[in-house]
């Protein structure tokens, strides 16, 4: 418990302190773009250019351990992983483009070949009289124990201008995500945007390779922006907070993985971004289970209370336990079931807002279509003022009429 809390207020060391920082900035930059490709609409292409990285990440070991007999060169290793990174992701837009295949067909097409194709490679490097192969696991999974300050700081400087990039062109990112076609009015080269877009999602994928490794790095770019969405429908807020939701998960799996040696990092920062993902399924307020199903136990409860009420007035006959139970709650019946002064006033104005809302019905029935829950909301806590003078003046009118 000392170690993590050491770890956990960067105390643990210079390295360690560093690695941190690095994986919180990628972490933040993962959600932050990945909120953009969620919003667009494109998530899964993160997938495809994750596992696409694997033959160019083992062509560049083969290459640099034939050269130098080490093939562990973190800048050689994660140009070969942009390489083929970018192959894929040229061979996704081709496909979908040019054929027709759907994006979704064509990223099944391309993650599995490229995937197979590294795997075949992989087994090559494990028969090379080489260095450093048992190296290249922490790039299937993320290792950050054996990680060098300056290969941290080549991660933690990368990320840092990702996130500047991105918040460069937050704007027209929005705009493109949102609607395309206003967009080219404006100006703005939706193609070449679009294909920034992605370009910055490879980068991110490529740089979290020594992090999170290809296999999890797409949970990064997918998990803070869906837990982000349940707290705001707010776009900048939502990658505002995707970013720090990824930084978080970053945080917390990484000095997790530092307190205990052999404790794989990719895996605990993307069950520590699934914590604070399940954390905002269950207690955003706006769409939680918890909010939801207290939402629905208010609904049921002004249901009940509202036809009980109606039913006091109509000197109707109450059967329900609950709806019994609610107008003993608020005074409005005795123990035996005899109404209360109280009961019979409410009574009395439940059923007269249940005629304004039937005459407001009748004479708006489009405009009543989109109020939510009408006839269960106080009136006046939905309509104007002057709205319900006028109701009032015409449910009057009708009453004259009909004497």
């Amino acid at each position: 418990m000392e170690t993590w809390w050491r770890a956990l207020t960067f105390s643990l060391g210079y390295n360690t302190s560093v690695v941190t920082l690095g994986a919180m900035l990628l972490a933040a930059a993962a959600g932050m773009v990945g909120a953009f490709v969620l919003l667009r609409k494109r998530a899964l292409v993160s997938d495809a250019i994750s596992h696409s990285t694997l033959p160019g990440l083992a062509l560049a070991f083969i290459l640099v351990g034939l050269a130098t007999g080490d093939g562990r060169l973190l800048p050689a290793l994660l140009l070969g992983a942009a390489a083929s990174a970018a192959l894929g992701l040229w061979a996704v837009q081709a496909i979908s483009a040019h054929t027709r295949l759907g994006e979704d067909a064509a990223i099944g097409a391309v993650l599995s070949s490229f995937f197979a194709f590294g795997v075949v490679l992989i087994t090559v490097i494990q028969s090379m009289a080489v260095a450093g192969q048992s190296g290249l696991t922490g790039y299937l999974v993320g290792a950050t124990a054996g990680m060098l300050a300056s290969e941290a700081k080549l991660i933690a400087a990368c990320a840092l201008g990702l996130l500047l990039a991105v918040m460069v062109l937050r704007r027209d990112l929005l705009l493109l995500c949102f609607d395309a076609d206003f967009a080219r009015t404006q100006g703005i080269n939706t193609w070449r945007l679009d294909l920034i877009m992605l370009l910055l999602l490879m980068a991110i994928v490529v740089v979290g390779l020594r992090v999170t490794g290809l296999i999890l790095i797409v949970a990064l770019t997918i998990i803070p922006p869906v837990a982000a969405r349940f707290w705001t429908d707010e776009p900048m807020r939502m990658v505002a907070l995707a970013a720090l939701l990824g930084a978080l998960a970053g945080y917390l799996g990484v000095t997790l993985s530092s307190v205990r040696e052999g404790l794989p990092t990719g895996p605990l920062i993307v069950l520590a971004a699934f914590l604070l993902f399940l954390v905002s399924f269950l207690v955003s307020p706006r769409r939680g289970v918890l909010a939801s199903l207290l939402a629905h136990r208010r609904l049921r409860s002004r249901v009940h209370l509202r036809q009980g009420l109606l039913s006091l007035g109509r000197d109707e006959p109450i059967f329900d336990d609950l709806t019994l139970a609610l107008l003993r709650r608020r005074g409005y019946i005795r123990r035996d079931g005899v109404p209360t002064e109280a009961g019979l006033a409410a009574a009395r104005d439940a059923e007269h807002e249940e005629k304004l809302w039937a005459l407001y019905r009748s004479r708006y029935p489009d405009d009543a279509l989109h109020r939510e829950h009408a006839g269960l909301v106080p009136i006046h806590e939905v309509l104007s003022p002057d709205a319900i003078m006028a109701l009032e003046a015409q449910l009057m009118g009708a009453g004259r009429a009909a004497r």
